[in-house]
């Protein structure tokens, strides 16, 4: 067959390659990604200059969507009206675009994800910003390019004097990749553009310090900076939303989750279905309905929780299986001189600074040659007024314009111009006046000419504009951060972290059971009330009572020295009138032997003692006490570990935290104490003896350590004696003494007193609970225990009944009790330091 010269043969293979390569790019560059200069994708800019072009500008009357979407498809973008109108309402919904682009009205849809109307039914204008954008476009500042028919120039980029990328963001899936970049606040990228203009040598740390983050439309919560530092760092990070959220209380007791932010691009509507469903399928025992009031007031979804059900738990229930809790993945890739590239944060601001110093440029050039044009027919008007009566002769004499003209440019060297200008000048500007003020515009147009020729030729001060420009447009756009940035990071959920953080009181009997009451179960009395009841079990008494937080660790000595430890939510809650449960339950007591002191820490990997002291019960007549770093107990096992070789008949009575140069005070039950630095007792290893804290007296043979607490010189020591009196006392009135000593008195101790059973170093703003041998429990409040001197007998605290005595105190620390536990709006629970 004879070759036809208007035919080729190709390889398939290659042709699909390159026809696929060339879809491809096309597709990258001229649909789905943005560049990084103005920010926009084709379809958003061609929108943009047809309103222009329409002079739908923002201070216009609105037009019909639907005649905009008609003239961008006319004339600029041929890929009809059904992909250009979606575009057009994103950049008018203020729950998608942290800055909208598009002023609509009508009826755009909704967070719910409701449709809009009909393009017939809407209508729109651009907005101030939208306006910023095009700035200058008039001015030679940007490249133009035929439309798609060749019949019209549209822009390739728009100005960008509002910096719209870093502000709104995008989302774009191309051939191979993709672009999700998140919004920021107007303001703070201003002022990390100014940073990087004042310091272009500034590390990512300082423009953190001035940007910390994306700002998104619809507020909520970005919970750790992990994820920002990696997308601003690499371009590629995950960020983690979470919704806006506090908890009221109900009716009949129960507990409402309020939701009144969402995380960015969250479906409302979707979000109550899947929680109305969560209820309904009882996947969380506990979560009774969901209602939605949201109203144009603001958002508000309310969730019922059971009455015995924790709230906290149930959020945090939900922030794991629902959309409350989101992850935006952010892929910073934007078009770099039309080729796809990932532009981590300095990176766009700087391409951004790169763009509008050319724009300054071009458009200071573009003043500059008008400039230019208008000296030189100044310069024509000088001329004239210096030779006025001679350019009037020469006028009036000449034939015809084109002698008139002929004659100014050979008579008095004028160029065509210059004479065309003198020829078209109105008689009025031949009075004196008009002379002056021609010779005034003459000298402000020389100026101008030379102003615009230092900022070409001077960097320093065409960046002074570019910064001026910003700060202008800060102060008139800038708003506050929707967003809030908190520090907690939001890894991996964990059991514990279904558990709220809360203030609990830890009681353990005479008996072994032990319990957990939460510290409102306790009300607070006045001074000398009768207290509540503790416990059901009448014949059993509280050996121990000490306030917890839930996520700390329990550490447990028995008399005999072993430690064991536990995480204080691993005991169950239970009311007021519960028994508890044996703690032998919960930790492997060796047989016989019992839990005799108690310390609740939040770390165990932290520098600190833990020092601890017996009740000196042995034959020995003193009490010992021993100090041991705290990261010797960071390992517990399971069957516990050896903290302290006891002497024999002697038992364990106390541990503390101290931190190596604290002072320690030790009260005994005659009324005897003693204070010395813990450095008297040198660090020994975990498994050796202790050394003597104090001696007793030999003629009561009765007497023992009762309490052992860390001196802090602006409290008071609080003394409980067993008959229900008690005081407090500065502990500025104990002098420090040598370890080993008798001590000195602390309390008067009678018969009206009795021993004592009980101290405490305590605040004013303090809470005091008071247990008794029959399981009464009463709360106070310390600043109403009088302070009295070192030996006194005393107040009453407690009305007990008869055949009734205290069995033990607590001290409640400031702040976690009587409902002011305080606890963030966004769900997080907040954390007590010890």
């Amino acid at each position: 067959m004879a070759e036809n010269p208007n035919f080729s043969i190709v390889n398939v293979d290659e042709e699909l390659g390159r026809s696929y390569v060339n879809y491809a790019m096309s597709v990258i560059i001229a649909r789905a990604l943005p560049d990084v200069r103005d920010g926009l994708k084709p379809v958003q800019r061609r929108i943009l200059y047809a309103m222009r072009s329409l002079n739908n500008t923002a201070d216009s009357a609105y037009i019909k969507c639907a005649k905009i979407c008609g003239q961008t498809s006319g004339d600029y973008h041929p890929h009809g009206e059904a992909v250009i109108y979606p575009t057009l309402v994103r950049m008018a919904q203020p729950w998608s675009m942290r800055y909208p682009l598009i002023d609509g009205q009508g009826n755009f849809g909704s967070v719910d994800g409701d449709s809009p109307a009909a393009m017939r039914y809407t209508e729109a204008r651009l907005t101030p910003l939208s306006m910023e954008l095009m700035e200058d476009l008039d001015r030679e500042t940007v490249d133009w390019a035929d439309n798609y028919a060749s019949t019209l120039l549209e822009p390739t980029v728009l100005p960008g004097r509002f910096p719209n990328l870093l502000c709104n963001g995008s989302q774009g899936i191309a051939v191979g990749m993709a672009t999700n970049l998140p919004p920021h606040n107007l303001t703070e990228v201003c002022n990390a553009l100014i940073l990087r203009l004042d310091e272009p040598e500034c590390t990512l740390d300082q423009v953190m310090e001035v940007l910390p983050g994306p700002d998104f439309p619809t507020y909520g919560l970005i919970m750790g900076t992990k994820g920002i530092r990696s997308a601003y760092e690499t371009g590629r990070g995950s960020i983690v939303l979470q919704a806006k959220t506090h908890i009221d209380p109900g009716e009949s007791g129960k507990s409402v989750i309020v939701v009144t932010e969402l995380p960015y691009q969250v479906n409302k509507e979707n979000l109550v279905k899947a929680i109305a469903q969560i209820a309904k399928d009882r996947k969380f025992d506990g979560i009774l309905n969901v209602q939605d009031y949201s109203d144009k007031r603001g958002m508000r979804v309310e969730i019922e929780i059971r009455r015995d059900v924790n709230p906290n738990r149930a959020l945090n229930y939900l922030l794991k299986h629902t959309n409350l809790r989101t992850t935006f993945g952010v892929i910073a890739l934007s078009l770099v001189d039309l080729a796809p590239r990932t532009c981590p944060i300095i990176t766009a601001l700087d391409e951004y600074i790169r763009h509008r110093r050319n724009v300054i440029e071009r458009r200071t050039r573009f003043e500059l040659f008008r400039a230019l044009e208008e000296l030189h027919i100044n310069e024509g008007y000088q001329i004239a007024r210096s030779n006025l009566d001679e350019v009037i002769a020469l006028i009036r004499a000449s034939q015809d314009t084109a002698a008139a003209r002929v004659g100014l440019i050979r008579t008095f060297g004028m160029s065509p111009v210059q004479a065309n200008a003198v020829l078209n000048m109105q008689l009025r500007q031949l009075t004196r006046l008009s002379q002056h003020e021609l010779e005034d515009r003459f000298k402000d147009v020389a100026r101008r000419v030379q102003n615009l020729l230092d900022i070409l030729n001077d960097t320093e001060r065409l960046m002074k504009v570019m910064r001026d420009e910003i700060v202008a447009l800060r102060d008139k756009h800038g708003d506050d951060r929707r967003t809030k940035i908190v520090a907690r990071e939001a890894g991996e959920f964990s059991p514990e972290d279904l558990i709220p953080e809360e203030e609990a009181i830890i009681s353990i009997s005479r008996d072994g059971y032990i319990k957990r009451v939460s510290v409102d179960a306790y009300r607070q009395q006045k001074r000398g009330g009768k207290g509540v009841n503790n416990t059901m079990k009448a014949e059993d008494e509280p050996a121990h009572l000490f306030q917890v937080n839930t996520h700390h660790t329990i550490l447990f000595f028995t008399d005999r020295g072993r430690v064991y430890r536990l995480k204080a939510y691993e005991i169950p809650e239970s009311g007021r009138y519960a028994r508890g449960m044996p703690v032998i339950n919960y930790i492997n007591i060796v047989g016989g032997e019992r839990v005799t002191a108690t310390i609740s820490v939040k770390d165990l990997n932290i520098d600190g003692y833990l020092t601890m002291i017996t009740r000196g019960t042995g034959e020995k007549r003193h009490a010992e006490i021993k100090r041991t770093s705290l990261r010797d107990f960071a390992n517990i096992r399971n069957n516990g570990l050896i903290a302290f070789d006891i002497e024999e008949g002697d038992e364990l009575g106390w541990a503390l935290k101290t931190r190596g140069n604290d002072d320690v005070i030790l009260i005994t039950r005659e009324g005897q104490s003693i204070r010395f630095n813990e450095q008297d007792a040198t660090s020994r290893s975990r498994a050796a003896g202790g050394v003597r804290a104090i001696s007793f007296k030999e003629d009561n043979r009765e007497d023992r350590v009762v309490s052992a607490a860390m001196v802090d010189e602006n409290m008071t020591l609080l003394v409980v004696g067993e008959h229900g009196y008690g005081k407090r006392t500065p502990l500025s009135d104990y002098r420090v003494q040598g370890r080993g000593g008798s001590g000195i008195l602390t309390m008067n101790c009678t018969e009206k007193t009795g021993k004592i059973i009980g101290a405490e170093v305590v605040e004013e703003d303090d809470r005091l609970l008071v247990m008794t041998n029959k399981g009464k429990g009463i709360r106070m409040k310390v600043k109403e225990i009088r302070t009295t001197a070192r030996v006194a007998q005393g107040v009453k605290l407690v009305n007990l009944a008869a055949g009734d005595s205290v069995s033990s105190i607590a001290r409640i620390v400031k702040g976690t009790d009587d409902g002011d536990l305080d606890i963030e709006a966004s769900g997080e629970e907040a954390v007590i330091e010890e």
